[in-house]
């Protein structure tokens, strides 16, 4: 059996009296990315500085290739860890030129073959005599990786490493860092608050809240199959229609759903995201008939809609209750305001959730 090139088992840190990190768990085995997602404040950095020995953890142990390095008693020093960390500043030597800022704490003997193999690797051996402001941003992010993988460490750590990156350079940088950090076999933790980012890069995606992991999973499987409604809108927009479970089913304007395993009389979010709503045209004061598949049609009003590039978004206002509901349709649809549709609901792309108190 493998072992996990890192571990970390029920650790917390508080500030001020108050839990930052509440226990977490984790494990990221040889060559797998990992991503610690979730809103700023949740516990991801204080996490990754706790991993790296920057912070002491307040309890729980951290193992890397089954050495116990950290457990409040025993604490083995940041740079005996075989951790390489990248962060979103860069943090590069400004009166070091790449070359010497990629060998920056490297062995003289064999550093040379080693640094320049790594700046092939990123793109950037031609400016191996350059200096960080005489570089772009994204020069800079490569330069930053390369350092960081110099001394092969087991593990990298990246603390939002892309956020200062313009966006149409992010994803080319981000796809190469992949490609060249599973070359170099590190087991990778990334944090993030950008679910798109995650989704991208992650074999495994934990995501936290309030310092806690709630979900853990594969990028399909997390977004396919979300925990709970709070999970299912940090990943897209969605729409939410309420109803009350009686046998097992709720009725709404929509028809009925299925609410297996929750009990009568307890009320819920329907969640459903705008890209899997079915539009149909009014027929006189009637909509398309019902279907098995997407139950019945409510009837809505639209008061605004936009073409997004790839897709255009429409907005209702419904005739059942007055609330509104949006929709994404690929290409152009951009129906007048005023304008009388239908909507329809795909039943296996709904999440139905007890609404939290």
């Amino acid at each position: 059996m493998t072992t996990p090139r890192l571990q970390i088992s029920q650790i917390t840190k508080a500030f001020d009296g108050r839990r930052i990190v509440d226990g977490i768990d984790l494990t990221v085995m040889p060559g797998q990315v990992t991503c610690l997602l979730g809103p700023s404040g949740c516990g991801k950095s204080t996490t990754l500085r706790m991993i790296a020995g920057v912070e002491m953890q307040d309890s729980g142990t951290i193992h890397v290739d089954g050495r116990l390095v950290c457990d409040t008693v025993q604490r083995v020093p940041p740079e005996e860890r075989g951790i390489g960390l990248m962060f979103q500043d860069f943090a590069l030597f400004p009166h070091l030129n790449v070359a010497q800022n990629v060998g920056f704490g490297l062995p003289r003997r064999g550093s040379e073959a080693r640094i320049k193999a790594l700046l092939g690797k990123v793109g950037m051996l031609r400016h191996i005599d350059r200096y960080p402001h005489e570089l772009s941003g994204g020069e800079q992010q490569r330069v930053a990786l390369a350092r960081a993988l110099a001394p092969k460490p087991g593990i990298m750590l990246m603390d939002e490493p892309f956020s200062g990156l313009d966006d149409r350079l992010r994803d080319d940088i981000r796809d190469e860092t992949l490609d060249v950090l599973k070359e170099e076999g590190a087991a990778v933790l990334l944090v993030t608050h950008e679910p798109a980012e995650a989704m991208r890069m992650a074999d495994e995606i934990a995501l936290m809240r309030d310092g806690r992991i709630v979900q853990r999973g594969a990028p399909y499987n997390i977004y396919n199959a979300p925990v709970d409604l709070k999970a299912a809108s940090f990943f897209s927009d969605i729409n939410v229609i309420r109803g009350k479970v009686e046998g097992a089913l709720t009725e709404t304007p929509f028809g009925q759903f299925l609410a297996p395993g929750v009990a009568d009389g307890t009320e819920v979010d329907i969640c459903i995201r705008p890209q899997h709503l079915k539009i149909d045209f009014d027929r006189a004061g009637r909509g398309p008939n019902p279907t098995p598949a997407e139950g019945s049609p409510a009837r809505g009003i639209v008061r605004r809609a936009r073409f997004m590039g790839n897709e255009s978004l429409v907005e209702f206002e419904m005739d059942y209750d007055g609330s509104v509901l949006r929709a994404v349709v690929p290409s152009v649809f951009l129906p007048q305001p005023g304008t009388a549709l239908w909507i329809m609901i795909r039943r296996d792309r709904c999440f139905v959730f007890p609404r939290a108190a």
